[in-house]
């Protein structure tokens, strides 16, 4: 064997074992942040909500999968965040895993701004930059569960884009100070109201979380 036909393959060894190490790496999309914002809080209510994850989720080749958007609901019937989006494990656009099942999720997660992306994989404007939208809509407690009494915190039940209220998380995991509301992901505080120009008042950009529920 000559000494160039070794060296090719070698090279294509090489080769072959970088691809494989990337496949081994690389997880399924099953996690992203809303690339686009739809009503202010007017989702279309959850059904609303959960075909627009599916949509971005088909746009970038992963429409196969059943998509579950991260947002409670209150009042009769309320529906809790955490029984709607399956068991896990779910991975960025990167591959990276933020949470290997729902009590991880809700407990120690892997989910921070250099891993809450996308569903083509960009980065999410966080505190610092301009303009911030960190606050991501979920209606939810930090258990991932439904509020009950009276305070809206769901914007109509993702109807409203106007007058209301939805409780934020930070993406980010930043805020005003390093209590836990404003480091939370899922639960830091309620928006000034359901537009949209509310919702950027405090940092926000109508946007909120989809996880794969297969």
């Amino acid at each position: 064997m000559t000494k160039i036909l070794k060296l090719a393959l070698a090279g294509a060894c090489a080769s072959v074992l970088t691809a494989g190490a990337a496949m081994a790496q690389q997880g399924p999309l099953g996690f992203f942040i809303t690339s686009a914002p739809l009503d202010g809080g007017n989702l279309g209510g959850l059904a609303g909500a959960d075909r627009h994850c599916q949509a971005l989720a088909a746009a970038v080749g992963a429409g196969n999968r059943t998509w579950r958007a991260y947002l409670s609901t209150q009042g009769a019937g309320a529906v809790n965040a955490r029984d709607r989006i399956g068991r896990g494990p779910w991975a960025n656009a990167r591959g990276v895993v933020i949470a290997a099942n729902v009590a991880e999720l809700h407990g120690t997660n892997n989910l921070t701004k250099q891993t809450a992306l996308t569903e083509s994989g960009a980065m999410v404007n966080g505190r610092g930059d301009t303009p911030n939208e960190h606050d991501i809509l979920t209606g939810t407690q930090t258990d991932g569960t439904a509020f009950s009494g009276d305070a809206d915190r769901t914007c109509g039940n993702w109807t409203k884009n106007g007058e209301g209220s939805a409780m934020v998380g930070h993406h980010d995991r930043m805020g005003l100070n390093t209590e836990p509301p404003a480091l939370s992901w899922n639960a830091s505080h309620p928006s000034r109201g359901c537009d949209m120009p509310s919702l950027r008042a405090t940092g926000g950009g109508g946007r909120f979380y989809c996880f794969a529920a297969d």
